[in-house]
């Protein structure tokens, strides 16, 4: 594996200037510590660690995503809408990979291409938030902004920035990362196995309609077997691990040089995103992105404008490269079909080839009279659906899905099979921010979508 190291930095102070221009620009949601040493304490032992991914996987991964971007691949990437220090149990951290995977297998079937696994995981520690604090009766204290910066409880100790949660973060990434690794190289993603996995999804009465897909999906199986296919190699699967990249006091010391090629790689993340509120062209988050080689992705809400999606294109992909950059569409299930086609218009004008991947969560919340958070099934898979026809409409590929999920048997989102409705959500609401789909409405989202591309095979390649 190729070593990455800041020595070749220390030789160009070009480079650590470059990586360090972010600091004199605007920069949105960061905490404010209170003891701005200990922060920088923090930041500088980070700085010392082991990266947590590798030069060459990130330029593999940035390989994959340029043939998803040609309409030869398809991403999936799901995990928590924000990962928890104590939610890295190893039950949890398999849950999720087992649900990802299953999806993969079904999504894979159905666009008869590759389908690229990627995780919400191992670094999605940190959260923005629409207004620095929050007020409970009349206590007002600052808002949780993930298990990297402070506690969820309401209290002031909780709620009080902690540099060492940074550390933390850190390590508790390495932990989930390594576990990760095991199962998708250790046998547990065996195609036979996964597969048996779906099947009792399929058998399940409420999921008749999909059926008839997994058994299609047995018999190609068995076909493979039965002409000596490689199943050894089928028991490994690539999986890249991707988060947003929001906290600059972490992903700054996470940065490195390769000592290959003298450039620099965030090695906090195979994969790294910029959320519809941290993109502006002139901000922190933008330039320090531009700078790293890792593939990029950007959030594109409803009102993004052409001009916006070209100077992005222009800044954080200006050489053009495959695999470079890809665009996360948050449109919500009533926008998509009128603004997506406007964006995907205009990329065609230029010389750009980005990835297209869907986000159907995020431009879908609501909130209950009782006061949750929640997002209907139903409004999920008629973004999704919007976001095929937006690119069949326009002559583009449709490349990925991103979606908010979570391997356990929660009941956050309304509706899917098991017909969640608003009195169920009490039972087993566990998101500390966002509502995520759960196990079953994952796997069912993952046979609508394959229904979808198997309908449509003009859409691939």
């Amino acid at each position: 594996m190729p070593e990455s190291t800041d020595f070749v930095a220390l030789q160009d102070p070009d480079v650590i200037e470059g990586l360090d221009y972010w600091r004199t620009l605007p920069i949105k949601q960061q905490p404010t510590w209170p003891d701005a040493s200990a922060a920088e304490a923090a930041s500088a032992e980070i700085a010392t660690l082991p990266p947590l991914v590798f030069a060459g996987e990130v330029d593999k991964l940035r390989e994959r995503l340029a043939a998803a971007a040609q309409g030869k691949a398809f991403l999936l990437q799901g995990g928590d809408c924000a990962e928890t220090f104590a939610g890295a149990t190893a039950d949890s951290i398999r849950d999720r990979v087992k649900t990802i995977l299953q999806m993969a297998v079904v999504l894979t079937y159905g666009a008869s291409m590759p389908v690229i696994k990627m995780g919400r995981m191992a670094g999605q520690f940190a959260k923005p938030r629409s207004s620095d604090f929050e007020t409970r009766g009349d206590v007002t204290l600052p808002a949780y902004r993930g298990d990297i910066v402070n506690g969820y409880d309401f209290t002031p100790e909780s709620r009080t920035a902690d540099p060492r949660r940074l550390v933390q973060g850190y390590h508790t990434a390495a932990s989930t990362l390594n576990l990760v690794r095991a199962f998708t190289q250790g046998g547990f993603a065996d195609l036979r196995q996964v597969h048996s996995w779906n099947k009792g999804f399929a058998s399940n009465p409420a999921n008749a309609r999909y059926e008839h897909l997994a058994k299609e999906i047995d018999r190609a199986i068995r076909f493979m077997d039965a002409c000596g296919a490689d199943f050894e190699a089928l028991k490994h699967v690539e999986f890249y691990a991707s988060h947003e990249g929001l906290l600059m006091d972490y992903e700054r010391p996470m940065t490195r040089i390769d000592s290959r090629s003298g450039l620099a790689y965030d090695t906090s993340g195979h994969f790294i995103w910029i959320g519809e509120r941290t993109r502006d062209l002139d901000g922190a988050h933008v330039d320090f992105l531009s700078r790293v080689r890792n593939p990029i992705g950007v959030k594109l809400g409803p009102t993004t404008s052409v001009d916006d999606m070209k100077a992005l294109v222009d800044k954080l992909d200006p050489n053009r490269e495959p695999g470079r950059l890809t665009f996360i569409t948050r449109m919500g299930a009533g926008k998509i079909r009128d603004e997506l086609p406007k964006l995907l218009e205009a990329i065609k004008g230029m010389d750009a080839n980005p990835l297209w991947v869907t986000d159907p969560m995020h431009g879908n919340g609501l909130t209950t009279p009782t006061g949750y958070k929640t997002r209907r099934f139903d409004d999920v898979v008629d973004e999704v659906l919007g976001f095929f026809e937006a690119h069949r409409q326009v002559g583009t590929y449709p490349g990925g899905m991103h979606v908010e999920l979570t391997g356990d048997d929660v009941t956050e989102c309304l509706g899917g099979s098991e017909h969640i409705d608003e009195a169920t959500l009490a039972t087993r609401y566990e998101s500390l921010c966002d509502p995520r789909l759960n196990h079953m409405q994952s796997l069912e989202l993952a046979f609508l979508v394959a229904e979808e591309l198997g309908a449509h095979p003009h859409v691939r390649a």
